[in-house]
């Protein structure tokens, strides 16, 4: 299988849709898979929709994804003259006509059919005009449309779909469809067909939505004298209510942009999105890029519509529980130097990144990560929830402050004498902090649960975290010493 070909053809109409990215995953697993080629090519004809941004929005989302193309990307609209040229091929060989019907008369017919209860086919109203009735019509500067002609009588088109099995359309349930409108411009029906034959794509792994299409492109295929390719149609990825996921009706949930932008690792995302729709004979939800390439074939993808469980709120909240999982996964077992510029990114982003955590501190920045991240899900948590590590300027999270400050308004006066404590250790120790603050609290004659949960919010702004006294010797004596002193700016 070293000839197989595929490609990802995107419209450039809006950022990277998560259904998109599906389709450019399986397409780009399936040429690695094969040894084969992977083409990018972008379906931009509708001028009115695209914009070069939107283009770029789609290349970054597929390289923050991971994936890499063989070739392109290529452009659809530089080939439209290839377009016509098909046209006319399909006019010359009588596989196509001219249609010179208006918008009115087309309308009229389908008013017509529907208040008779026929089916909404076009009529063939010139389909068989004569060549002298085509050049008078042609002589006279009438508009037409090229239409491709259906093959009459009782056959049909009949192809295996590597998804759906055996399919099969006859010929008089299809209607002569148009390939080039009146006013010269080829339909994407045409246009697809050429560019892949161009292209020599010999796999089309797509959406289902593109099944209807498929008998009528094949007729294309084989009316220009190419073999089809093979095919196969991916199911739908449906939100909880069980609609189609939408770019225009979920707005930037549904799109790729939006986990780039909230703390989600890349692997992760590619990861689960694999899952949607195609499983593993052993079930298997985590995969590093080798296993991911020989685990995946077409045969595991399933007929059924997936469901991306995710619903508008909190950026926590906001996704699938299952991508959630998957991204805490790997943000706790990824190696440290995998993670690290991760990272860094966030934390630049947010204005908290310090040149020290990769030079004199790279240590302890690393050794930080592991002792916190165990308890997080997303990259942002570390400027979050983690900000009090790397920063003077952390955010108190409000139960934080109800329960472990506010609750006890005597540690507005003990816990500046408790960093007087500190600050006089001798050594900063795991073993000296937790005698120093256990002590403390048998003086007071409180349990030490609630100098520990005080000191915990004064110094991290934080309810819960990994042990205080691991998190004490993280963020350092002289800050720990300074945030106690400074309590009562919460009182």
């Amino acid at each position: 299988m070293g000839h197989t070909r595929v490609r990802f053809a995107p419209s450039p109409t809006g950022y990277l849709h998560i259904g998109g990215a599906r389709t450019a995953i399986y397409n780009w697993l399936f040429a690695r898979k094969t040894g084969g080629v992977f083409i990018l090519r972008i379906e931009d004809t509708d001028v009115s929709r695209g914009s070069p941004e939107l283009v770029q929005g789609i290349l970054d989302g597929l390289r923050w994804l991971g994936l890499d193309w063989d070739e392109g990307p290529y452009f659809q609209s530089q080939y439209a003259g290839e377009h016509r040229e098909a046209a006319q091929k399909l006019l010359e060989s009588a596989h196509a006509y001219r249609c010179f019907c208006t918008p009115d008369e087309l309308k009229a017919r389908r008013e017509r059919a529907l208040a008779e209860k026929r089916d909404v086919k076009y009529d063939g109203t010139c389909r068989n005009l004569s060549p002298e009735e085509v050049k008078a019509k042609e002589d006279a500067g009438v508009p037409f449309a090229i239409r491709f002609k259906m093959p009459e009588g009782p056959g049909s088109v009949a192809f295996r779909d590597e998804v759906y099995g055996p399919i099969e359309k006859r010929f008089a349930d299809l209607e002569d469809f148009v390939v080039v409108r009146s006013d010269g411009s080829p339909l994407y029906i045409l246009s697809n067909a050429v560019d892949d034959i161009r292209d020599g794509i010999t796999h089309i792994i797509r959406g289902q939505d593109g099944l209807a299409n498929t008998p009528k492109q094949i007729l294309i295929y084989e009316a220009l004298g190419k073999e089809p390719p093979v095919f196969a149609h991916m199911s739908f990825t449906l939100d909880p209510k069980r609609a189609k996921i939408s770019k225009r009706r979920h707005g930037e949930v549904a799109t790729v942009e939006f986990y780039r932008t909230h703390g989600f690792i890349p692997w992760a995302v590619l990861n689960f999105l694999v899952l949607l729709g195609w499983s593993t004979p052993d079930d298997r939800e985590f995969f590093d890029r080798a296993e991911l390439i020989r685990a995946f074939s077409l045969e595991g993808v399933g007929k059924a519509s997936s469901v991306f469980n995710f619903h508008k709120g909190d950026p926590k909240f906001i996704t699938d529980p299952k991508l959630m999982a998957i991204n805490a996964h790997y943000l706790r077992t990824m190696e440290l130097s995998e993670l690290a510029p991760l990272i860094r990114a966030e934390m630049e982003a947010a204005g908290i990144w310090d040149d020290m955590f990769e030079g004199a501190e790279r240590e302890w920045f690393l050794a930080t990560v592991d002792l916190i991240r165990s308890r997080y899900h997303l990259l942002s948590d570390f400027v979050t929830e983690g900000a009090a590590y790397f920063s003077d300027e952390f955010p108190m999270n409000e139960n934080a402050l109800n329960k472990n400050l506010l609750k006890s308004p005597e540690l507005a006066g003990w816990l500046p004498e408790l960093a007087d404590e500190i600050d006089a250790l001798e050594g900063f120790t795991l073993e000296s902090t937790e005698g120093a603050i256990r002590g403390f609290a048998d003086k007071k004659g409180v349990k030490a649960g609630v100098i520990i949960n005080g000191v915990r919010a004064a110094v991290t702004g934080q309810l819960k975290g990994p042990g205080l006294f691991d998190v004490l010797i993280a963020v350092g004596k002289d800050r720990v010493v300074r945030r106690l002193r400074e309590v009562g700016r919460y009182y």
